[in-house]
C-alpha cells in the first residue's frame, strides 16, 4: 500500500490580485458573487490580513476565463481605486495526503523542495490534507521534479 503523498497538476491558470479593496466581508462577498454570475470558477483564494480600511484579495481562475474576468476588473477599476494585477500561464501543483493533518512537516518539505528548484511561488493554499502552490510556467518543470524527488513519485498524476 502506497502511503506517499499524491501529486497532481493543473496548467493554464491565471492569478488575479485585487489591491486596495475595502476590508469589509460584504465587499469580498460581492466580488465573488459577481464572478460567479459570470460563470467563472474560482479555485485558490487568499485574503491578506487587513491593517487598515483596505486589503488585497488574490485568487486563481482558468486562463480560458481571463477575457470575462478582465471585463469585470476593468469595470471595478473604473468605479473604485481597486487595481488588478494579472498573471496568466501559471501551473498549480497540489500535494495530497489523507494523513497530512497528523503529519507535521509536510509543508516544510514542500517549501524546501520548491526552494531547491528556485521556484517563484505566487500563491499557496492549504487544507488539512492538501497543499497547493501556484508557480510560473517557467518554474513548473523543475518544481514538479523537485517535489516528485522529495516525495518519491515516479510519474505525473493529473
Amino acid at each position: 500500500m502506497d502511503t506517499s503523498p499524491r501529486i497532481t497538476v493543473d496548467d493554464d491558470i491565471t492569478l488575479i490580485t485585487l489591491q486596495n479593496c475595502p476590508a469589509e466581508l460584504s465587499f469580498v462577498a460581492e466580488v465573488f458573487q459577481k464572478i460567479s454570475q459570470l460563470g467563472i470558477d474560482v479555485d485558490m483564494i487568499s485574503l491578506a490580513p487587513s491593517q487598515s480600511s483596505t486589503t488585497s484579495i488574490s485568487f486563481t481562475v482558468s486562463d480560458y476565463d481571463l477575457d470575462k474576468l478582465l471585463n469585470f476588473t476593468s469595470e471595478l477599476h473604473n468605479k473604485t481605486k481597486i487595481k488588478a494585477i494579472v498573471s496568466s500561464g501559471n501551473c498549480k501543483i497540489s500535494i495530497y495526503d489523507k494523513n497530512m493533518k497528523n503529519s507535521p512537516g509536510i509543508a516544510a518539505q514542500v517549501f524546501a523542495a520548491a526552494s531547491r528548484a528556485e521556484s517563484d511561488i505566487r500563491i499557496i493554499t492549504t487544507s488539512e490534507v492538501d497543499i497547493s502552490i501556484l508557480v510560473t510556467a517557467a518554474d513548473f518543470p523543475e518544481t514538479l521534479k523537485a517535489l516528485k524527488e522529495k516525495f518519491h513519485q515516479t510519474s505525473e498524476t493529473e
